[in-house]
């Protein structure tokens, strides 16, 4: 699945929270994020919109290797319509 175009950091925020990520905290434009799924992880959303497609594929990345998927499986997770 390809990268999602146009998503804002409060939009990515609210399809992490599906993984179990809740804000623990945030300064300026970045917002903190934790989870304690598969052991604890700390990860910074910017509030952009949109943040740039690097960025988020960075963030995906990090997301998908703490919780053992490849970037494609967490983005149909995270994205799909269903």
């Amino acid at each position: 699945m390809k990268l999602p175009r146009n998503i804002s950091g409060a939009d990515l925020i609210k399809a992490l929270k599906k993984l179990g990520y809740e804000s623990v905290r945030q300064k300026g434009s970045h917002i903190r994020l934790k989870t304690i799924v598969n052991g604890e992880h700390n990860i910074t959303i910017p509030n952009h919109n949109p943040i740039k497609s690097c960025t988020l594929s960075a963030i995906l990345l990090a997301i998908a290797i703490h919780n053992s998927l490849s970037k494609d499986e967490l983005i149909e997770k995270l994205f799909s319509e269903k």
